[in-house]
């Protein structure tokens, strides 16, 4: 038999264990305050962990063939996205004790470095990669649009998956969304010029921090407090963990779905976009890990600073692209091509962040 979780509100394998599970920091807790898993659960959460980049490969391949092979599930397909993103950062948010937020938001470095990543060397690398697109003022407000806006959802999850610290991550997100609430209008205006005008709505922001961020926080503190008291709602914590890797898993189906055939659609115009995309996973994959190697941050705070570098907020933005006039009628699918090849890249960065950012 297996345990999961202790009363503290941790967990003790697979994912949690890459984070330097905060049980084997502190202390085990005694058997007698665990919940037992099956032997067969428990080994069925380890084979879904070691596979997962396996998993998530297939799980976009899925997508890509369910998106091409009927199209009319598209909407049915997007309709799904936010409660899939919800239900996996519930189960991420689980694995994650509430006095380690309270850490995060007190690290005033880290959050600084990500602040100066996001909102100063992202809009000179934005800047420069762009200038081959600005001809072209559909497909460059696309792009400005979802590259100058931070992730603040499935970030904190591949953050996790990559031995990342997903706490300091969930509590930077309502800063990061603050920001570039501020910020957008300015950086368009700066970047785009002024011939490039964008009508900012803050309502897409405040609804996803809510929906995608504070909601299913909430419901997992919820959930930890519970399981301190009833061995019941302990089973729930135990089972909601174990849904890490399913819930990313169909997150990608659904993403990819919803959007492979509209983007396939007009495929000769916006693939410009793409070695754009490529380029930005790049090039800030590479100064975010040269600034954590400068200031010499521990090793899972400098992982969440890469990835916090490269994912951007592309399903948050998309309501801002589907609203602009005609003429920028290829923004939106910009973005969602953004949105597929940050898929791609994340799943990559699973095996890359490690290796540039290795435990010290």
């Amino acid at each position: 038999m297996s345990r999961l979780p202790c009363r503290d509100g941790s967990a003790a394998h697979g994912l949690r264990s890459r984070q330097r599970n905060p049980v084997q920091r502190e202390g085990q807790c005694n058997e007698k305050d665990g919940v037992q898993l099956t032997a067969t659960a428990h080994r069925t959460v380890q084979w879904l962990e070691k596979h997962q980049v396996a998993l998530y490969l297939a799980a976009m391949g899925a997508g890509v063939l369910l998106g091409l092979t009927l199209p009319a599930a598209a909407p049915l397909m997007e309709a799904a996205i936010n409660p899939a993103i919800a239900i996996m950062l519930w189960s991420t948010f689980l694995a994650i004790p509430l006095t380690h937020l309270a850490r995060g938001f007190r690290d005033v470095r880290f959050l600084g470095i990500l602040l100066a990543l996001n909102f100063v060397a992202v809009p000179l690398v934005v800047w420069v990669l762009t200038r081959p697109l600005a001809d072209q003022p559909a497909l460059l407000v696309g792009v400005l649009l979802v590259l100058l806006v931070p992730c603040i959802d499935w970030v904190i999850v591949f953050t996790g998956l990559a031995g990342g610290d997903g706490a300091r991550m969930t509590a930077a997100s309502p800063v990061l969304m603050v920001a570039q609430m501020v910020l957008l209008a300015p950086l368009l205006l700066l970047i785009g010029g002024p011939g490039l005008v964008v009508d900012v709505d803050h309502g897409p922001f405040v609804e996803a921090l809510f929906l995608l961020l504070l909601l299913p926080l909430a419901a997992a503190a919820a959930v930890q407090t519970g399981a301190s008291r009833s061995r019941a709602v302990a089973r729930v914590q135990a089972a909601g963990q174990g849904l890490m890797v399913p819930a990313l898993m169909l997150v990608l189906v659904v993403v990819t779905a919803s959007q492979v055939h509209a983007v396939g659609s007009r495929a000769g115009e916006l693939i410009r976009t793409v070695p754009v995309f490529v380029a930005f996973v790049v090039v800030m994959t590479a100064i975010a890990a040269v600034t954590v190697r400068a200031t010499r941050l521990p090793t899972a705070t400098g992982r969440a600073v890469v990835f916090s570098a490269v994912a951007r907020n592309s399903l948050v933005v998309l309501p801002f692209a589907l609203a602009l006039p005609e003429r920028y009628d290829l923004a939106p699918l910009v973005v969602l091509t953004q949105t597929l090849v940050e898929l791609v890249a994340m799943v990559i960065l699973l095996r890359v962040v490690p290796l540039a950012i290795p435990t010290r």
